[in-house]
This record gives structure tokens, C-alpha cells and sequence, in this order.
């Protein structure tokens, strides 16, 4: 996958702005708040079709304006693909591929195969089971869109559930039959979900811990679990052992969606134990592990995004990086950094062509 010209406007503090791209590795060099991550995320936002760091919409119009483009033009097999991704005030967002509307913007999805690694992400380790939900969710849906399509289905009938189960507390009534149905659906979803998930980690798990050894030389030992009480006990079970619980609570405490994914080090959580360093090289393998999984899967490299990631990093492992990422052809790189010598001395090591773009 390679993107070969990117225009901006309006996007978020960029006004107009046209990138041409030539070369496997490109660098995006600038002081703090200049806009660096704003490109690199205008990238994701062709891909994902929304902002990593801000998925509300409207939010990344630049202040003052009325709209935002992003437009793109990538070269997918031998073919080229243009995207744009466009949203005006008070309208839906529209998504093209080639000058064509998407019907349903999902049918986008893993058109650009593309990974991440943001100062963002160690909201994996230290946030909450739905962080980490959806990094399960966006690795397996880039290549999986009945998963994807199975996953908004769940979400439509859990919200459905939900708001059943708030109405007979706010009414003090209750009917079996109608939450019966929603539980069958409910569970007909969650089951085939549990398994693509359990699955995938089976997969996944050697793939992280082999890139985990190549980065931090041995150093520690880690390990990532998958959570889920469907490991254990049928969905429609756990909804009726659960009910009374549910009727209290006024929401679904039980199902795919409390899934969780615990990462260890050392055998114990490396949120309460992990150095930042440590904390920073388990991401790092973790996303390049993603890399590695989406390229066995659709047979195309992923675009790969390093946003600010050496800022917390020696001169040593920011080289190991970029040499690990030279030695195995890992496609086109995007890199957002503060130091432009930093990133010139970690370069002289790669045979890869590379380019500077200076921001200010």
C-alpha cells in the first residue's frame, strides 16, 4: 500500500496544504502544536474513514470554517485508488473511493490496510476494558467485514436491551417475552463474535511475544489473555443468571461487550508494574504485531503511522526502530517527531529512501 499525494483543507489547523510522497519512509518535522500528528491523522482518517484522536466529526473542521477535505491517492495492487473524506457543517460525512459515494461508509474498511503507534496508545495498558476492546475490534475488522457487520448488529440490540430494561424500572413493569427476544438476538451475535475474538488471539499472541523478543532483546517475558465470561458460559445463560442484576443496574452487564484483554509482564499487570519504557516497547510490539497479523491476512504491507513515538526513547532503541522497520520492508512509513537530527541519525542507518519534510 502506498499513498502517493495527500491534500488538505480546512483539516483541523491545516488550512490548505498538498503533500507528494516518493519515498518508503517520510518524516514530518516540526515544533509541538505545528500540525504534525494532524497529518499523520489526516492519513488514518482516509483509511478509518474518522480522527484517531478526535472521532467527533465536526470537531476537526478548522475553527472558523465550514468544511474539511482530506483527499488521497494511493497505489493498492498495481492500481490506483483515490479517496476523499469530506464533512460540511450540519451534514452527514461523505466518503468516496474513485469518485463514487459509499452507500454504507463501513464498506470502506480495510480498503487501506494501516497501523498506528501514537503516545495515544498507552491509554491500552492504563484505561479501561473498552480501550482495548477496540484495538481487538480494528485489527480483526481490517480484514473481516462480516465481524464488523456482526459487531454493529450486537450494538444495535444491546442499545435496544438497554433501553427496555431502563423502561421497566422508569414504568416499574417488566415483560419476559419481549426481553426473551432480545436476549436470542443478542446472543445469536454475541457467540459467533466470542469466537472470531477467541480465535484471532490464538493467532495474534505468538505473533506479539515473537515481536516483543526482537525489540527488547529477551529482557521480559510477556503475555496478553483474553477475558470474556463466554469462556465459561453461554451468553443466554449469563443474561438470565445475570437478570435481576441487569433490572437494578437498568443496563446489560453481561456479554461480548464486557470482554477485556489483560497484558502482563513478568506474569503481572504491567499497568501497576511496567516501567514507561517497558510500557512503551509492549505497545510498539503490540502494533507491529498488528502489522505483521493484517499483512498474513490481506497479502498487502499496511501503511505505518509512528506519531511522537521516540520521545520517551534513547537514541538507541529510536535506530533499532527504524533499522527494524528498513530490514523488513515493512512498506511506507509515516513519522511525526520534534528532533530532526534525532531522526536524520536513526535514518543514516536505513538503505530505504527517505524524505524530510519541515513543518513550521
Amino acid at each position: 500500500m502506498f499513498l502517493k499525494q495527500l491534500t488538505l483543507t480546512n483539516y483541523k489547523n491545516i488550512e490548505a496544504s498538498q503533500f507528494d510522497f516518493q519515498a518508503p519512509i517520510n518524516c514530518f518535522i516540526g515544533n509541538n502544536g505545528i500540525g504534525k500528528s494532524n497529518i499523520l491523522d489526516s492519513i488514518y482518517h482516509l483509511a478509518f474513514t474518522k480522527s484517531y484522536f478526535n472521532p467527533s466529526g465536526v470537531q476537526n473542521i478548522q475553527f472558523g470554517k465550514e468544511f474539511f477535505l482530506i483527499e488521497g491517492k494511493f497505489e493498492k495492487s498495481g492500481k490506483e485508488e483515490k479517496i476523499n473524506c469530506s464533512l460540511k457543517k450540519g451534514q452527514k460525512k461523505t466518503v468516496k473511493r474513485n469518485g463514487k459515494i459509499y452507500n454504507k461508509i463501513a464498506e470502506h474498511i480495510g480498503l487501506i490496510p494501516l497501523v498506528i503507534i501514537s503516545p495515544t496508545d498507552r491509554n491500552l495498558i492504563i484505561e479501561g476494558s473498552s480501550t482495548r476492546r477496540k484495538f481487538l475490534d480494528g485489527v480483526i475488522g481490517q480484514t473481516d467485514k462480516t465481524y464488523l457487520k456482526d459487531l454493529t448488529d450486537y450494538n444495535k440490540i444491546l442499545a435496544q436491551r438497554n433501553a427496555l430494561l431502563k423502561f421497566f424500572a422508569q414504568n416499574r413493569t417488566f415483560d419476559s417475552d419481549t426481553l426473551a427476544i432480545y436476549n436470542h438476538q443478542i446472543s445469536e451475535l454475541g457467540h459467533p463474535i466470542y469466537e472470531k475474538r477467541k480465535a484471532f488471539m490464538e493467532v495474534f499472541i505468538p505473533i506479539f511475544k515473537k515481536r516483543h523478543l526482537s525489540i527488547s532483546n529477551g529482557a521480559e517475558e510477556v503475555g496478553i489473555h483474553y477475558v470474556s465470561g463466554l469462556s465459561k458460559n453461554k451468553l443466554p445463560d449469563l443474561l438470565d443468571l445475570n437478570l435481576e442484576k441487569d433490572k437494578i443496574l437498568q443496563f446489560t452487564s453481561v456479554g461480548i461487550h464486557k470482554d477485556d484483554l489483560d497484558l502482563n509482564i513478568s506474569a503481572v499487570p504491567i499497568k501497576k508494574f511496567g516501567s514507561q519504557g517497558q510500557q512503551k516497547t509492549f505497545l510498539i510490539a503490540l502494533k507491529l504485531a498488528q502489522f505483521d497479523f493484517i499483512k498474513e491476512k490481506s497479502g498487502i504491507n499496511p501503511i505505518v503511522l509512528l506519531d511522537d513515538i521516540f520521545d520517551k526513547l534513547d537514541q538507541d532503541r529510536v535506530t533499532q526502530i527504524i533499522q527494524l522497520i528498513d530490514k523488513e520492508s515493512l512498506g511506507q512509513i509515516f513519522i511525526s517527531d520534534t528532533h530532526e537530527y534525532r531522526i536524520k541519525a536513526a535514518l543514516e542507518m536505513s538503505s530505504s529512501a527517505n524524505e524530510i519534510f519541515k513543518l513550521s
